[in-house]
């Protein structure tokens, strides 16, 4: 709704300078949301209407008999096919918002193993490229959707043009069923690779997929597979980090788990973007990280020189957050109505001018971006010197107005629709607008002669929806006995103003809106003939939404910089942080949280953690998986200094709920879990496990953890396991590559009594936790009868002292531990040491000495005959 005052809705003659020489309404004012995106909607149901398919562009009657007799309407294009090649993909895109998110399912005919996956990707859809690709398919399958006449996706004519002997097919969009897809898995997955559901039961474009592409093997194949008798796996997409949905829940990655609504989340803390396509990319960018090291610190060398150079930034950022959603305004561009509504007409009119608004602002970017030296700053300055943006332009300037732009505020907006074509263009379309003018003074002419026939403060007001319409404040002095005049209709009061119109009003509204078809429709038929003549050279605008969505997301990391002291991590093959702290906590705290230090290594590659309940366990192994991802999408971290692996894989065990949808206790859901983990788990994951076993008893929750972590042993992951069981410390005498860490607590007398309270530190220091029966003293905080905390206290004495003796480290075992910790801090040295000569061999000297020291420490351990 805008507000208009009575007296400035008249119209005057444009000067001799403008380009338009018609009369215009000046002075409508107000504001407006930008235009509202069509949300992303997932495949569609299975009870969609079929839609026609494209015409058939060749023959295979063979093949698609099964499907013409079964009511399956299909389309191809056939082409030969190599004779080797035996796996059929589905291909399926998001639609509206979710444009650019792909799910896809291949299928082997000679081998049973079906393979998923679903990412974001850009408008060049180059991951989509490779990975079909690698996966050199004998026929790809698209919904009927992706390629209809006149209206087929970027990602359509993509594919085909770049695998041009494969066989194309495409099937009705019902078909892809994401509901269909998690039976189809449920159904015919093999036992032992069942968690995949865990993975993919959110991922619905994947799901969407595999229901399109088994539906049509059983076709093509007359025949299906037996119940339980395929590999299905997941597959992220290559050259980036996998985290499964579990994870990206736990981490709380993109929504937070208490209130969904806030911004207490990495997405939250890192979302500075000032356009939609930048805050898509960086929720993609922080679900998948990069793998590839040179791809990171180029983005690095990007956000440190716009650290760097304050006015360089803050120039970017300025040009930045003027444009529009670029890959909705595509989106539009390229598709033809099949009808010429008056709704249809008017969308195409304002992305016109939406167009011009961003052409606009590549020269300010390029200026923006020209002094910047960084290789991708500099790579995307030299994308946007691409001719074809000034081409577009200057072909619509031939038509639209030059002083016709994106505007805030519907009746503004209206305005710049109305009169964007240039006058004489169409005659008919003059005359029209003159219409339009006239009526409009009426209304503002009319309205002020109410205000003077009832000595009342009347404003012209518009809104969308109503049209013109008439406000007064509620509180006027001149309301008679608070009763409006007969005359006004449809009254309504909101706060202090009351909105109403007449009848006289609302006639002239009617005629208003009629010119305004007359207008659009003409308007429409120039707008098509215009964009007919630039659809050659629009696929520039891929690029220019590209390096828009890229340039934000950079900016975003720079301006999340400077509001606290994040620091450029390095990419070594040791995870080393210095006084690093959550990025979450530090937002929603008012205080800095504490800071703790991080050192794993090939050689000491699991970490044990212990230490009572709410003494920061959880909050530092999130920390670090936090720390990781942030790294890895070319953001700084927080800590002083920091050093990371690179990890292709980011697996979390955290929590202890049950889960009453796939009918799981807490203990059954941790076992899910922990076996997704080892089923997937490589060299290169980081692993973060926060509690285990913990559903079931004491004896059997340790013995499942003892085997966890002995086969995690076996692998080169970094591996962080926090636990209550203090037995599972000893596993550091048997494997060298264990190191224990704990977190510290005090104890303090309560100043009440003699009682004692433990006060956290938050404070993570080496070895295992001293502490012992730490959940009583937390039992004792509450308000459990004293009684029973006495009677608890005596019955575990008495157990302690039935329970077999801890396993104890001989002098044999200990030496063979300081002989592997220092192989393992040379082989560190020699790998990433940057120390000068002098510095170096007082460094190795050190070694030597401890090493000593833990020799001789060795030697003073008792043995099993002289204890």
């Amino acid at each position: 709704m805008e507000e208009v005052s009575a007296a400035s809705t008249s119209f005057s003659a444009p000067s001799s300078s403008s380009p338009c020489a018609e009369r215009r309404p000046r002075g409508l004012l107000g504001s407006e949301q930008a235009p509202a995106g069509r949300g992303g909607d997932p495949p569609s149901s299975s009870d969609e209407q079929p839609l026609r398919p494209q015409r058939d562009r060749g023959s295979r009657s063979g093949f698609m008999a099964p499907f013409l007799s079964r009511g399956l309407e299909v389309t191809s294009s056939s082409v030969s096919a190599h004779n080797a090649a035996s796996v059929i993909v589905a291909v399926i895109e998001g639609r509206g918002l979710a444009r650019g998110e792909v799910g896809m399912a291949s299928i082997d005919l000679k081998n049973p193993e079906v393979v998923l996956s679903q990412f974001a990707d850009n408008t060049t859809y180059a991951k989509v490229i490779t990975k079909l690709r690698i996966l050199a398919p004998l026929e790809i399958i698209m919904s009927n959707t992706a390629c209809d006449t006149g209206n087929a996706t970027k990602l359509f004519s993509l594919i085909t043009e770049n695998f041009k002997n494969v066989t194309f097919t495409t099937v009705q969009r019902k078909y892809f069923n994401e509901t269909k897809g998690l039976e189809y898995i449920e159904q015919l997955c093999i036992p032992e690779f069942s968690t995949v559901l865990m993975e993919v039961q959110s991922k619905y474009y994947c799901l969407a997929a595999v229901a399109a592409v088994l539906k049509y093997v059983e076709f093509i194949q007359n025949s299906v597979y037996a119940p339980k008798s395929l590999k299905i796996s997941f597959h992220g997409s290559e050259q980036t980090a996998m985290i499964d949905s579990t994870s990206a829940i736990n981490l709380e990655l993109i929504t937070n788990n208490r209130n969904p609504r806030n911004g207490h989340t990495l997405f939250g803390v890192l979302n500075y973007t000032k356009t939609p396509g930048g805050s898509r990319r960086l929720r993609s960018n922080i679900l998948e990280p990069l793998i590839d090291a040179d791809t990171i610190n180029t983005r690095l060398d990007s956000v440190q020189e716009l650290l760097q150079e304050e006015e360089l930034f803050l120039a970017l950022q300025s040009v930045i957050s003027r444009f529009l959603d670029t890959d909705q305004l595509l989106s539009v561009l390229v598709q033809i109505p099949k009808q010429d509504t008056v709704n249809a007409s008017e969308s195409k009119i304002t992305n016109l001018i939406y167009l011009k608004h961003t052409l606009e602002l590549v020269e300010p970017l390029k200026d923006a971006l020209k002094s910047y030296k960084t290789p991708l700053l500099k790579a995307y300055y030299s994308s946007l010197e691409d001719n074809r943006f000034g081409v577009i332009l200057e072909k619509i300037k031939t038509v639209i107005n030059d002083d016709t732009r994106y505007t805030k505020g519907c009746l503004n907006m209206r305005t710049q629709k109305c009169y964007a074509v240039k006058p004489n263009i169409n005659e008919f379309l003059d005359i029209a607008r003159r219409t339009y003018t006239e009526i409009v003074d009426d209304i503002a002419g009319m309205i002020a002669q109410l205000a003077e026939k009832y000595n009342l403060p009347l404003k012209t007001s518009f809104g969308s929806a109503r049209g013109f319409f008439i406000q007064m404040s509620a509180d006027c002095a001149a309301i008679h006995n608070g009763q409006l005049p007969s005359e006004f209709t449809k009254i309504t009061k909101m706060k202090n103003v009351y909105s109403f119109t007449s009848q006289d009003l609302m006639k002239m509204n009617e005629r208003c809106q009629e010119s305004l078809r007359e207008i659009y429709h003409m308007t429409y038929l120039i707008v098509c003939k215009l964009l007919s003549e630039i659809y050659e050279h629009i696929h520039c605008l891929y690029k220019l939404s590209d390096a828009v969505s890229m340039l934000d997301m950079l900016q975003s990391f720079a301006h999340a910089c400077t509001l606290s002291d994040y620091v450029r991590p390095e990419f070594t093959d040791t995870l080393a942080i210095k006084e690093g702290w959550h990025p979450v906590l530090e937002k929603i705290s008012f205080e800095k949280p504490v800071a703790n230090n991080t050192y794993i290594t090939e050689g000491s590659n699991f970490i044990i953690i212990t230490g009572p309940n709410m003494s920061g366990k959880s909050t530092y192994l999130k920390q670090i998986a936090l720390s990781q991802i942030m790294a890895q999408i070319g953001s700084f971290v927080p800590a002083e200094y920091s050093s990371f692996r690179i990890a292709e894989q980011i697996f979390t065990r955290i929590g202890m709920d049950d889960d009453i949808e796939t009918n799981s206790s807490t203990f059954m859901k941790e076992m899910k879990e922990i076996a997704y983990i080892i089923q997937n788990a490589n060299d290169r994951s980081l692993i973060i496990i926060d509690e285990l076993g913990r559903g079931t008893s004491a004896e059997e929750g340790i013995g499942i953890c003892y085997a966890v972590c002995e086969y995690l042993l076996n692998l080169k992951a970094f591996t962080l396991f926090a636990t209550h069981f203090l037995e599972l410390c000893q596993i550091d005498a048997l494997y060298p590559n264990v190191e224990n860490n704990y977190f510290e607590v005090q104890h303090v007398r309560s100043s009440y009594g003699s009682r004692e309270k433990i006060a956290y530190t938050y404070v993570l220091s080496k070895g295992h936790t001293e502490e012992k029966n730490y959940g009583l003293k937390a039992a004792e905080v509450s308000s459990l009868p004293p009684s029973i905390i006495q009677d608890a206290k005596e019955i575990i004495t008495l157990i302690s002292r039935q329970m077999s003796k801890q396993q104890r480290s001989t002098p044999e075992t200990l030496k063979k531990k300081a002989i592997y910790h220092l192989a393992n801090m040379l082989v560190q040295t020699a790998r990433n040491s940057r120390l000068d000569p002098d510095s170096l061999r007082i460094y190795l000297k050190g070694l030597k000495k401890k090493y000593e020291t833990d020799c001789l420490a060795a030697e003073q351990v008792p043995t099993e005959d002289q204890q």
